[in-house]
């Protein structure tokens, strides 16, 4: 039998905590590996910085999550091709395998045109594997907006690799058992975390909200899934640290339970 997946921390699962502290965090509580959140950290983009933190804390990035939010939209400048070289070069750089984006938003025109075949070309390019992460509608009561280019569920386009967000498919109202199975051996990467189906994208600890972690993890844990997975939990709300560090020991030990 081969063995689980690494179960790794979002360095966004701390915010408004630093990088740093993400690191440090992970290390302490006993995750297997680090994803770096590239954000408006000015550490997250510091491609020496990220370095020095995996190497003092003896935690490998596995990892790089491009900088795709709207609130990231100058890291790293302006040509969203430009934050996938430089989220390519940062892999190579700190031993990340993975580069983690999400589709072009919709005014993104030029971007959105060319971006199906234009991730091929990356992972050509860089030998790398840049895996699209499913998304969700953009919704405010009964209007629903379409956010993003060529669409919000990769399963839909042909992506060669796929990084699936369990609070997306909640958010989405999407089944992610079947996404999942139909994904086969294109799903690369996992963003474990919970959500109730509200039209927020709540990013609950695993186990709290509406979506079936155990399952999906059950059945990633008993497949020939090569890949990490990475907590990305929400902390935001967490009253004081040890609030927060409770909620991400409740996230790995759910998450390294079902996967055995």
């Amino acid at each position: 039998m081969s063995a689980s997946p690494r179960v790794c921390l979002s360095t966004s699962s701390v915010y408004p905590g630093s990088t740093a502290s993400g690191f440090e965090m992970a290390a302490r509580l006993g995750y297997d590996g680090v994803e770096v959140m590239v954000g408006i950290d000015d550490v997250s983009a510091d491609i020496t910085a990220i370095k020095a933190l995996s190497a003092f804390h003896e935690l490998p990035v596995v990892s790089v999550h491009a900088p795709c939010l709207l609130v990231t939209q100058r890291v790293w400048g302006s040509d969203p091709w430009g934050k996938l070289h430089r989220s390519a070069e940062m892999a190579h750089e700190v031993g990340a395998s993975l580069v983690v984006v999400h589709p072009p938003f919709r005014w993104q025109r030029d971007y959105a045109k060319g971006f199906v075949e234009g991730i091929g070309d990356l992972e050509r390019e860089h030998a790398l594997t840049f895996a699209v992460e499913n998304m969700y509608p953009w919704r405010t009561g009964k209007r629903e907006f379409q956010a993003y280019a060529p669409g919000w569920d990769p399963h839909e386009e042909d992506y060669h690799h796929v990084t699936v967000d369990l609070s997306h498919s909640a958010t989405a109202g999407q089944d992610v058992m079947a996404l999942v199975r139909s994904l086969g051996d294109r799903l690369a990467h996992v963003h474990i975390a919970d959500g109730s189906g509200s039209v927020k994208d709540e990013h609950l600890v695993p186990g709290r909200g509406a979506q079936p972690c155990a399952e999906f993890l059950q059945h990633v844990g008993a497949s020939s899934y090569a890949g990490d997975v990475v907590v990305e939990i929400n902390t935001r709300k967490a009253k004081d640290q040890t609030e927060r560090e409770a909620d991400l020991v409740e996230a790995l030990d759910f998450t390294r339970r079902h996967l055995a």
